[in-house]
């Protein structure tokens, strides 16, 4: 039994650690991307792999292939998404059609995104009415992280608990309820 408790404890803290994108692209991408120079003079960074955090804008197909307009948010040397400010800017990713497409409805607007992509271009486009430069990245490699929900849980004294003879918690698993009350057989 103690053995099998140090084999799930270690094997816990293995990928407890592990980055979201396969460990030689987390290792050859560049994860300080300089929006601002690469707006301003992107011929250097041609190529260049980057890792990029980002906030899903908009998902749209396109000829090439599926492409994502995001909201740039640094990431760490895991490629986890880091709190702060980030109005840094945006970014086009453009993912392969020969890779397959990223679908709208699932890379919906508000989402989270981990990606890594080699940087192509820039690229003028608009946000409303505004003229604004991407600087646009070929997708490798993307991880969709999970979708944040917010969960209500009424006071105990709210009729719904009394009414009902299981509850359940956010991943919809049934359990007794503690207000409810005994059979009075």
């Amino acid at each position: 039994m103690k053995r099998l408790i140090i084999i799930v404890g270690a094997a816990v803290l293995l990928t407890a650690c592990a980055p979201v994108l396969s460990r030689d692209l987390m290792r050859q991408g560049a994860r300080d991307v300089p929006f601002s120079r690469l707006r301003e003079a992107p011929d250097p960074f041609k190529g260049r792999l980057f890792i990029l955090g980002g906030m899903i804008v908009n998902t749209r197909f396109a000829e090439t292939g599926s492409q994502i307009e995001a909201l740039y948010v640094p990431v760490d040397s895991l490629g986890y998404l880091q709190e702060g400010d980030h109005a840094q800017g945006r970014f086009l990713a453009v993912y392969p059609r020969s890779s397959g497409l990223l679908d709208p409805v699932v890379y919906s607007k508000g989402r989270e995104i981990t990606l890594a992509g080699a940087f192509l271009e820039t690229r003028k486009g608009k946000i409303d009415d505004m003229e604004y430069i991407y600087p646009v990245f070929e997708v490798r490699e993307i991880y969709l992280w999970d979708e944040h929900r917010d969960y209500y849980y009424p006071p105990p004294y709210y009729p719904y608990y009394y009414n009902r003879p299981f509850l359940y918690d956010p991943w919809g698993r049934p359990y007794p309820n503690p207000y409810w009350p005994s059979p009075m057989w």
